[in-house]
Order: structure tokens, then C-alpha cells, then sequence
């Protein structure tokens, strides 16, 4: 800032100015006095910098430039406004009041770190920045995506299932269910096989369980999902077939379940025509429920059919689902399973009293069972479908045969 006098725009001389010295208390003397200051440093004792200037200090007459920031025994305080030039740091005042350069970087393209204060002799204290920003801050890395996910969503990106990756690889649809289901067909299985040996109210609690399995596998295996409704129709149908039977006796079985299904064929007929949903979507509807509740209102055959005949039908059953399991080729496996089922057939027929007979309902309750298993294993079928379609099948499509055969060899 000059001294000199100089004229304003009316012409007239105007007197130098002076720079004003602030003896009360202001921003700079209580900032200043917050932090550590060097040896030879008086608070208070430099004037106001001018706009993209450092601050110019005046003791006596003598004037010590600075640059365009000021540093004081290790902190780094800007008051100016201007950026600060590259390889260019804050000058450093002396004990001797002499101000010393920074040193200046090795190379250019070598610029000093961020965030690093000057060396200053005594000064280890951290950076502070006043009006800029002090460091920069890094970006995030971004870290490799995950094995089997895709990139992260706001919704979410789940992992691509078995069924969706064989479709794609333009693979087989048949998905055959594997062993974990084919045990817990074999124990439900066992579970008939005991029930009806104990009577027929002990059979029918795994009865209801097994129709309950086949009314949720079914529209599962179809792609209606939850379909809570059509689950909860097909099941009520089983049930009042079972109780059908149970007020009729054996002897009207037949009458007891096709009339059952004849009147949940109707009832299933008229709730699809009351739906307000498309016409192909009540027509594949119409056929899923329709399907699900014959097929959960047959199982009632095992309720229908001889104790002895159950007890051999269910054993063969078991026998061959968990053979059909096997890490076979196909043929192989199957053939197998029919032998399997045919062997077990002799077995639980010699405990009763089908004897030989009960050769002839194995083999026909196996290929009833497999059959049933190859209907759980088709259209990529998921984990889910294995586990209630995948088990109930077997049995359930079982128990005609059961029921037919039982009476031709009883």
C-alpha cells in the first residue's frame, strides 16, 4: 500500500493514509492468542492484508513481506484470500526477525503431501487451515464385486439360482430333487406304513400332513406363488374327503372321494369366473387349482385302501424313491428303483398278510412313485419345489394304486 498522496475523482489531493493500529481487542489478537506463537512474535503488531495479498507487518518503519500465508510456530493460518502458488510455502520468521523461504521440492511433478506443514525448528503441531481446505481427501476404492453377484443396486441384485442358471446355459429342464428329499418321502412314507398298521385315526395324521405338502408343492411347481387361496381350497378339499370317508366307512370310498372332487371341481369353477384377473390368467388358474385339489383329495386313498395294502405300498415307495436317489444314469436308476420296490414289496408282504401279492403292489406302487418324482423334477424346478413337491409326489400319486391293487390281492 502506498504512502503517497493521491488524488480522488473531484481533482482534489487527498492526505496519505496511515495504517490504523487496533489497541482493543479484535479477531486476529484472539485468534492468535488461542494457539502457540514463536519466539519473536508479538500479537497485534501486523495491519490488515490487502484483498489477495499476505499480510504486511510494520515495526518501526520496516516492512517484512510475506507471502500469501503466514505461518506461526508450526501452524499453518491463512488469512488470505489468494491460493497459494505451487512449490511456493509460507514464509518463516526467524527468532533473528528475518523471514526465511520454505525449502522449495525436489523436482516439479514432486509436490510436498498434503496436509504436511513446512519444517520448522521446535514446531511439531498439527496443521490448522483457516478459510481453505487443509487436505484433500482420498476417494474410495472401490473393492471388487463378490463371486456370483452382480454390481451393487439400490434394490438389490440376488444371487442367480440354480434353476435361472441351467435355463440360461440352455441345460436340461429335468432337475431331479436328490437324496435330502428322497429321505423324507422314505419317512413319510414310514410314517403311513405305521399309522396304518396302528389303525386308521393313527393313519390319518400323516395323511393330513402329506395333503397339506402336495397342495402347496403343486402350485409351487406350477409358478403360482403364494397363492394362498388356491393352497388353502385344494387342502380344504382333502380334508373333507377324509372326513367323507370317515362318516361313509370303506366300503363307499369311491363315492366318498369322487364326489368330494366333483363338488371342489365345481366350487373351483365358480370362484375363477367371480375373479376380476385376465382370461388367460384365470383359465391357468382354473387348471393349477383344479389339479392340486385332485390330486390332494386321491391321497385320501391310502385312508380308503386295506391297512396291509398301505403298509406294503408305502415300504415299496420308500425303497424306490431313495434307490431312484442314487448316482446313476437314468436308466440304470430307474430299473433299480423298480426292482427296489418290487424286493420291499415281498418284504412287507410276508409281515402281512398279502404275502406274494405284495410283490405286484410294490412294482405298482414304484412306477406310481416315479412317476410322481419325475413330475417334481421338471420345468426347473427350485430348492423349494424339491422340498414339498419333490416329497409329496411319490406318495401321493401312489395312492390309487395302492388302493386298487390292495383290493385285487387282498
Amino acid at each position: 500500500m502506498s504512502n503517497e498522496p493521491y488524488e480522488d475523482e473531484y481533482g482534489q489531493q487527498q492526505p496519505p493514509q496511515q495504517t490504523q493500529q487496533w489497541q482493543g481487542q479484535t479477531w486476529d489478537t484472539q485468534v492468535q492468542s488461542t494457539y502457540p506463537h514463536p519466539q519473536g512474535f508479538e500479537p497485534g503488531q501486523y495491519g490488515r492484508p490487502a484483498y489477495g495479498q499476505g499480510p504486511v507487518s510494520q515495526t518501526g518503519g520496516d516492512q517484512q513481506a510475506y507471502g500469501d500465508q503466514q505461518a506461526y510456530g508450526g501452524d499453518r493460518q491463512v488469512h488470505g484470500h489468494g491460493p497459494v502458488p505451487y512449490g511456493q510455502g509460507p514464509a518463516v520468521q526467524t527468532p533473528g526477525g528475518q523471514a526465511t523461504p520454505p525449502p522449495a521440492h525436489a523436482a516439479y511433478g514432486e509436490p510436498a503431501g498434503y496436509g504436511q506443514a513446512p519444517h520448522t525448528p521446535g514446531a511439531d503441531q498439527q496443521t490448522q487451515v483457516f478459510g481453505t481446505v487443509a487436505a484433500a481427501q482420498p476417494l474410495p476404492v472401490a473393492e471388487p464385486e463378490a463371486a456370483g453377484y452382480g454390481p451393487a443396486t439400490v434394490t438389490g441384485n440376488p444371487r442367480v439360482t440354480d434353476a435361472q442358471r441351467a435355463r440360461a446355459e440352455g441345460r436340461s429342464p429335468i432337475m431331479e430333487p436328490g437324496m435330502q428329499p428322497a429321505a423324507l418321502t422314505a419317512l413319510l412314507g414310514l410314517l403311513l406304513a405305521g399309522g396304518a398298521a396302528v389303525g386308521q385315526y393313527a393313519l390319518l395324521v400323516p395323511l393330513v400332513l402329506l395333503q397339506a405338502v402336495t397342495a402347496a408343492g403343486w402350485f409351487r411347481l406350477n409358478g403360482m406363488w403364494p397363492a394362498r387361496q388356491g393352497i388353502a381350497l385344494a387342502f380344504a378339499g382333502g380334508l373333507a374327503a377324509d372326513a367323507a370317508l370317515l362318516v361313509t366307512g370303506r366300503e363307499n370310498a369311491p363315492a366318498a372321494i369322487l364326489g368330494t372332487l366333483g363338488v371342489w371341481v365345481l366350487l373351483t369353477l365358480v370362484l375363477q369366473l367371480r375373479s376380476h384377473a385376465a382370461p388367460d390368467e384365470r383359465m391357468y388358474g382354473l387348471m393349477a387349482t383344479v389339479a392340486s385339489a385332485a390330486l390332494v383329495i386321491v391321497a385320501t386313498g391310502h385312508l380308503a385302501a386295506d391297512p396291509d395294502a398301505v403298509t406294503v405300498g408305502a415300504v415299496a415307495v420308500a425303497v424306490a424313491v431313495l434307490a431312484r436317489a442314487l448316482p446313476l444314469p437314468t436308466p440304470a436308476s430307474v430299473v433299480i428303483a423298480l426292482l427296489a420296490a418290487a424286493g420291499a414289496g415281498i418284504a412287507a408282504g410276508g409281515m402281512t398278510d398279502l404275502g406274494s401279492g405284495g410283490a405286484l403292489l410294490g412294482l405298482g406302487a414304484g412306477v406310481c412313485a416315479l412317476i410322481g418324482h419325475r413330475v417334481a423334477s421338471y420345468d426347473y424346478p427350485s430348492r423349494f419345489v424339491h422340498m414339498t413337491a419333490g416329497v409329496a409326489l411319490p406318495l401321493a400319486a401312489a395312492a390309487p394304486a395302492v388302493y386298487l391293487l390292495g383290493r385285487v390281492v387282498g
